[in-house]
C-alpha cells in the first residue's frame, strides 16, 4: 500500500466539509447550496477513499428551498454523533447573502438516511452553525453573528447558546465567545468546539472564502468563558502565497481523531488556473465586421439564435472567442471552475497545547502522507450511467427540488426521459436540468440522445452551468423545419451564438453529443454515431464558468437539459446513456 495520497479527497464542488467518527467509520458532509438532493453525505474508513451514501436533504417536504439563487440555500453544515443519533445542523440562506439566515437541525439513526424534517431553531441568526455535546450531557449551539457595532468591514463574531436536547430550542443566555474585534478578524465564521487536554478549543474560519481565507483557533477552560486567542494564528492559511499555487484559499476546517490517536483536518481549498484575455485572443478566430453580437433576451422570452442574424461568421469547427468585455477578469487572473473542494491535512497538538500542521512545510499539499489506517475500498465509481437502475444515482442533482418530477426512468426502460418544461436555465427557477459536478479541469462527457423537436421553441441536449447567469447550452432544436445543433453562451442578460450546424439524416435519428475540456477551453462535438466527433465549437472560454466570474460559492455543473422556452409542450427527450471521464 502506498504511504501517500493525492489531494483533494473530494474533487469538484464539495465545500465546507464537516466530519465525525463512530468507531472505525468516518462520516463527512458538505454544503450544496440550491442543488437537490442537498447536503451530500460520505463514508470512509481510511479518510482518503470516500463513497457517497446519501443526502441529508432528500425529500422536497424536508425543506423549502424558496426558489433562491444559486449561491444561497444550504450553506455550511456540521455533522455530529451522540448516543446513537446522527445530527446535522445547517444554515439555510435566502433573500440575500446577509439577509435571512435560518438555522435548523435534522437527525437520523443511520447516516445514509432517512433524515428527519428540518427543525428550525428560533432566534438562531448567523451562518455556519455547529453542535457540541459536552461531557455533562449538555448540548451547545455555536454560530456566527454580524456585529451590530460594525466597527470595520467584516466585523463578525461567534456566539454560544445552550440547546434543549429534546426541542432543539435555545435555553439560557446567549454568550459571545469571540468578538472579531478581539483579534481584528474579518468574516469570522465556521465555529467548531472540541474538548481536549482540559481545554475547550474553538476552531473558526476567518478572512472570507477567497484570498485571505484561513483557519484560526482559541481556547478556554470553560465552554462559555473568556477565550484565549492562539498566538500562532492563523494555524492554516495560504494567504501569504500566490493565488496561482496548485492549492489556494484554504480554510473552513473540522478535525477528527482516529482510533489510532492521529488527528486530521478536513478543509476546503481550490485548484486555480491562469488564463488572460490576451492568451485567449491568440488562439481564437472571430469576425469583427459583424457588429454587435450580443442579444439581450430579457424581454423576448426566447433565445437570440432564433432571431438574431447579426452573429459572428464562425465556420464549423472553428475556434470561437467571446467579446472582450465578456469575461470579468480577476486581478492576477486566478480562476477556478471546479468550485471549492475538500482536502485532508495532518495536524498535531503541539507542546504548547495548540494545533499545528504536522508536515514539513505547514501547507496543504497535493501529495500528503497517508493516515495510519487500513485501506478502505469503496464501491467502484463507474464513468458511465446507462440508466438501468430503478433509482437515479446520487451524483445527479436538480436545481431546487421539483414539485412534480420532470424525469423518469420507467417511461422508456433503459433510458432517462426528460420532459420539456417551460422554465429556462437563464431564470431563477427549477428547470428540466439534471446535472453532476465538473470534477476535473480536463474531462470528456458524452450523451446519446433521442429528441425530435416539434417547434422552434423546443430544445434539448447538454448544459454546462455556473448559475442562471453564466452557462453554455449545447442543444438540439428546430429551425426552418430542420434539426440544428447549437452552442450558446450566456453572460448575465445576454446570449451569444457560438456555433450552429444542421443535423444530417432523419429527424428521428439518434444524436451523440460530446463535450471535452482541456487547458484550451471547452470543446463541443456532435456525431450520428458514438465514434464520430464533428466539431461545432472549439476552445470556448472556460472562464465563463469560473467561480470568480460569477462571484459565487458553487462550482460548475454538467448535465442534461430540456426546455420549451415558456411555451406549452408535452414533448420529451430520451437519454440512453451518459459518460463522464476525467483526468
Amino acid at each position: 500500500m502506498q504511504n501517500t495520497f493525492q489531494n483533494p479527497i473530494l474533487s469538484g464542488f464539495y465545500p465546507d466539509p464537516s466530519i465525525c467518527r463512530v468507531g472505525e467509520d468516518y462520516y463527512m458532509v458538505t454544503s450544496s447550496f440550491v442543488y437537490f438532493p442537498g447536503l451530500p453525505i460520505f463514508h470512509s474508513r481510511d479518510l482518503v477513499h470516500w463513497e457517497q451514501i446519501g443526502h441529508g436533504i432528500s425529500r422536497p417536504e424536508q425543506l423549502d428551498y424558496k426558489n433562491c439563487e444559486t449561491s444561497l440555500g444550504l450553506w455550511a453544515p456540521t455533522i455530529r454523533y451522540h448516543e446513537g443519533t446522527f445530527y446535522i445542523i445547517n444554515t439555510f440562506v435566502s433573500e440575500g447573502r446577509e439577509a435571512r439566515r435560518d438555522n435548523y437541525i435534522i437527525t437520523a439513526a443511520d447516516p445514509a438516511g432517512p433524515w428527519s424534517n428540518a427543525c428550525f431553531i428560533e432566534g438562531a441568526d448567523g451562518i455556519d452553525s455547529s453542535l457540541f455535546f459536552d461531557r455533562d450531557g449538555r448540548m451547545w449551539y455555536a454560530g456566527n453573528y454580524i456585529s451590530a457595532d460594525a466597527l470595520y468591514e467584516g466585523h463578525h463574531g461567534i456566539y454560544l447558546n445552550e440547546l434543549d436536547p429534546k426541542t432543539f430550542q435555545f435555553k439560557g443566555p446567549r454568550t459571545i465567545i469571540w468578538d472579531g474585534i478581539k483579534s481584528r478578524s474579518k468574516w469570522i465564521e465556521a465555529p467548531h468546539i472540541y474538548f481536549e487536554n482540559g481545554w475547550y478549543y474553538l476552531v473558526v474560519a476567518e478572512g472570507g472564502t477567497f484570498t485571505n481565507h484561513s483557519v484560526m483557533m482559541a481556547r478556554c477552560r470553560t465552554i462559555d468563558g473568556d477565550y484565549e486567542i492562539c498566538p500562532r494564528n492563523p494555524i492554516v492559511s495560504h494567504r501569504h502565497l500566490s493565488l496561482h499555487r496548485e492549492i489556494s484559499v484554504v480554510g473552513h476546517a473540522d478535525i477528527v481523531q482516529t482510533q489510532r490517536g492521529e488527528w486530521w483536518m478536513v478543509l476546503l481549498g481550490v485548484r486555480p488556473y491562469k488564463k488572460t484575455n490576451a492568451s485567449v485572443q491568440n488562439t481564437v478566430k472571430r469576425t469583427e465586421s459583424t457588429g454587435s453580437e450580443w442579444q439581450n433576451t430579457e424581454s423576448t422570452g426566447q433565445h437570440s439564435f432564433a432571431e438574431n442574424n447579426n452573429q459572428p461568421d464562425i465556420q464549423p469547427g472553428e475556434s470561437c472567442t467571446l467579446p472582450g468585455d465578456f469575461v470579468m477578469d480577476h486581478p492576477g487572473n486566478a480562476h477556478f471552475n471546479l468550485g471549492r473542494e475538500t482536502f485532508l491535512l495532518p495536524v498535531v497538538w503541539d507542546e504548547d497545547g495548540w494545533l499545528r500542521v504536522d508536515n514539513e512545510n505547514g501547507l496543504v499539499n497535493r501529495t500528503e502522507r497517508r493516515p495510519d489506517l487500513p485501506l478502505f475500498l469503496p464501491e467502484p465509481e463507474l464513468s458511465s450511467d446507462n440508466f438501468e437502475s430503478p433509482q437515479l444515482h446520487a451524483r445527479w442533482n436538480t436545481i431546487h427540488p421539483a414539485k412534480t418530477p420532470f424525469w423518469s426512468l420507467s417511461a422508456r426502460p433503459g433510458c432517462l426521459r426528460l420532459t420539456l418544461l417551460p422554465e429556462e436555465l437563464r431564470e431563477i427557477c427549477t428547470p428540466a436540468f439534471l446535472g453532476r459536478r465538473q470534477q476535473h479541469r480536463e474531462f470528456r462527457m458524452q450523451a446519446a440522445i433521442d429528441f425530435v423537436p416539434r417547434t422552434e421553441y423546443e430544445e434539448a441536449g447538454l448544459a454546462l452551468i455556473q448559475d442562471d447567469r453564466f452557462h453554455y447550452l449545447f442543444t438540439i432544436s428546430l429551425e426552418d423545419g430542420k434539426r440544428v445543433i447549437s452552442v450558446v453562451a450566456r453572460q448575465k442578460s445576454a446570449e451569444l451564438l457560438l456555433g450552429k450546424e444542421i443535423l444530417p439524416g432523419a429527424a428521428t435519428d439518434r444524436v451523440y453529443l460530446t463535450v471535452t475540456a482541456t487547458e484550451e477551453g471547452y470543446h463541443f462535438y456532435y456525431g450520428m454515431d458514438d465514434q464520430s466527433f464533428i466539431p461545432v465549437v472549439l476552445r470556448a472560454d472556460e472562464r465563463l464558468l469560473s467561480s470568480i466570474v460569477n462571484e459565487g460559492f458553487t462550482g460548475a455543473y454538467l448535465g442534461m437539459y430540456a426546455s420549451s422556452n415558456h411555451r406549452k409542450s408535452d414533448n420529451y427527450a430520451d437519454y440512453d446513456w451518459v459518460i463522464y471521464e476525467g483526468k
